[in-house]
């Protein structure tokens, strides 16, 4: 399959989106997305795959562990070993998709807020194809699956009241506790309720340089030092002034006129 997407960043009606249907701010969002998303905190990898993470206790599960002994790498019910980020996730979930597609599908955690594949219902589609489509669009349309999926599952209250051993024990599953996940989600909110919110502009900036091979390092909307030596290595490459900073020129010529 080709699981190759648009790459589109977040906008700020993405985010604003999310916000109201959750009726939370923009710091609890933050919370979710630099817990939930890997290294650097983008729903997409640098090739616009989405973010994934494939789960072998869910696709054992889902297939009554009949591929357990001859695929034992991506079906089994031991500890969750889940090896490299990027290629050698797609790897792995292609090996599964060749076994039962949907039942892969649904083993993989999708794009900026990792929503399971198998939770496709609650996220308001009708079928796990339907959900991995629109992880392929947008972070923004990534976002919205996982704030339809909070409102179903009725913890939308949870986070807003910032419950967060409530909210993680729905979230991200009833053993959240052993990796500190509840304390991982309040300590990035205080960051960003305390601190200083990503900045849209900056962090699609920082997106679309990973996508055309630059390295600002963490996609995390702060302007530093490795975001301002990529964003003048690209001006320099496009022959535009080098202003070492985002400037609107430098901007539309960074972005994907598809998004």
């Amino acid at each position: 399959m080709n699981f190759t997407g648009t790459g589109c960043p977040l906008t700020e009606a993405g985010l604003n989106s999310a916000c109201s249907t959750l009726g939370v701010g923009a710091a609890e969002i933050w919370a979710i997305v630099f817990t939930e998303t890997d290294y650097p905190h983008s729903g997409f990898w640098a090739n616009k795959t989405p973010q994934i993470l494939f789960e072998p206790r869910v696709f054992h599960r889902l297939t009554h562990s009949r591929y357990d002994a001859i695929a034992p790498d991506i079906s089994n019910d031991g500890p969750a070993v889940y090896g490299m980020t990027g290629d050698f996730q797609y790897t792995r979930l292609q090996k599964a998709v060749d076994l039962d597609e949907a039942a892969a599908l649904q083993s993989a955690s999708w794009g900026i807020g990792q929503i399971l594949g198998e939770n496709f219902s609650e996220a308001g589609f009708g079928s796990v194809q339907d959900l991995v489509q629109v992880m392929l669009s947008s972070e923004g349309a990534q976002l919205a699956a996982v704030a339809n999926y909070i409102v179903t599952v009725c913890i939308d209250n949870l986070l807003a009241d910032h419950k967060w051993s409530d909210f993680a024990y729905v979230f991200n599953g009833p053993s959240y506790a052993a990796s500190g996940y509840d304390k991982q989600l309040a300590g990035a909110y205080d960051n960003f309720a305390n601190g200083v919110l990503p900045d849209l502009r900056v962090r699609a900036a920082q997106i679309y340089l990973t996508y055309r091979h630059y390295s600002p390092s963490t996609i995390d909307g702060v302007w530093g030092k490795y975001t301002a030596s990529a964003i003048a290595a690209f001006q320099k490459d496009a022959r535009l002034p080098m202003t070492g900073e985002i400037d609107d020129t430098t901007f539309e010529r960074l972005a994907d006129p598809n998004c």
